[in-house]
């Protein structure tokens, strides 16, 4: 049997006939983006997007067959069987097509003031080993980053010496991958954080942060923690995060940065989450601890001396002749 060029779309056609779950207007689009990103495509390739997408135009609404349309329209190898599915006109041999006008290009901007870098940041550029006030730095400037940013920090965390966390298991890293696509295609939100903090030994507090992380760059990175396949990644993705599932430029540009994405880069980035840990649970019993030893200090100084106890006379100094010492 010849293995599919687009593997995953076959799970996602079953799962897409079940009731109350609709995917199919998604699954064209994100079918027709992966297509024309290649110039040229082998027999097998044409003949199943040929059937996947003759399929699917006869089931979707007007306004996604006719954004799949407007892409395939410009697209100079699009199979005939799909042109004539969207009534399409092969464009003629020899026949000129008028070029449109240069577009001019934008006037430069000024570049942005540099910034100094942090020392989490010279951290990441230098061969020291991270600490948890840095692990918990480089946690908060990548969930403040914007997406661009977030890709250059992962490629940063690349080159850098820094000590990445071992890997998880590969029997433990299946069965979590099993668990969350379950719970991902469930929408169960509560079990399938619960099992990205127990499979990544994360605290509640962060696995909640990368599932509630509107990029979906965090859930990226723990998946690649995970070794998760991207078939399986591509299908949370549409499940899961409905606000990325419905947007094919999100898919896409989330399916490529996974592509991308090395296995150390990700785990240097769970030890930066674990990390991060250690340094939040240092400063919030820093100041109770400083204070017990202030209380003990202030005890220590203002301790009474021991006085007479009730009931017993002080005692009396005598001469040598026995009488009182006046």
């Amino acid at each position: 049997m010849t293995k599919s060029p687009f593997p995953g779309f076959d799970g996602l056609m079953t799962l897409s006939r079940r009731e109350g779950v609709d995917i199919r207007p998604t699954l064209l689009r994100v079918l027709t983006d992966l297509y024309v990103q290649a110039s040229s495509h082998s027999e097998d390739e044409q003949r199943q997007f040929v059937e996947l997408a003759t399929r699917l135009i006869d089931q979707v609404d007007d306004a996604t067959r006719a954004a799949v349309k407007a892409r395939l329209a410009i697209y100079p190898s699009t199979p005939a069987p799909v042109m004539q599915k969207l009534g399409l006109t092969a464009a003629q041999e020899g026949r000129r097509i008028p070029l449109a006008r240069e577009i001019p290009a934008p006037p430069a901007s000024a570049p942005a003031p540099l910034r100094a870098p942090s020392e989490a940041e010279r951290r990441m550029a230098s061969n020291m080993a991270l600490q948890p006030k840095d692990a918990a730095e480089i946690h908060d400037i990548f969930f403040r980053a914007g997406p661009s940013e977030r890709a250059q920090i992962l490629h940063n965390l690349e080159q850098t010496p820094l000590k990445a966390a071992p890997r998880i298991p590969t029997v433990r890293a299946k069965r979590a991958i099993q668990i969350l696509e379950m719970a991902a295609i469930a929408g169960d939100v509560e079990n399938f954080a619960f099992e990205l903090g127990d499979s990544l030994i994360l605290p509640s507090r962060v696995a909640t942060e990368i599932v509630d992380d509107s990029g979906g760059e965090a859930l990226a990175v723990a998946a690649r923690a995970l070794d998760m396949p991207s078939p399986n990644f591509q299908r949370i993705l549409l499940f899961f995060k409905p606000e990325i599932g419905t947007s094919v430029n999100s898919v896409y540009r989330l399916s490529r940065l996974y592509d991308r994405l090395s296995d150390r880069s990700a785990l240097v980035m769970l030890a930066a989450w674990r990390g991060s840990t250690l340094a939040v649970t240092r400063a919030k019993y820093q100041s109770s601890l400083h204070d017990s030893e202030r209380q003990r200090a202030r005890a220590s100084v203002h301790q009474p001396r021991p006085g007479v106890q009730p009931g017993s006379a002080p005692a009396v100094r005598t001469g040598t002749d026995g009488s009182p010492d006046r």
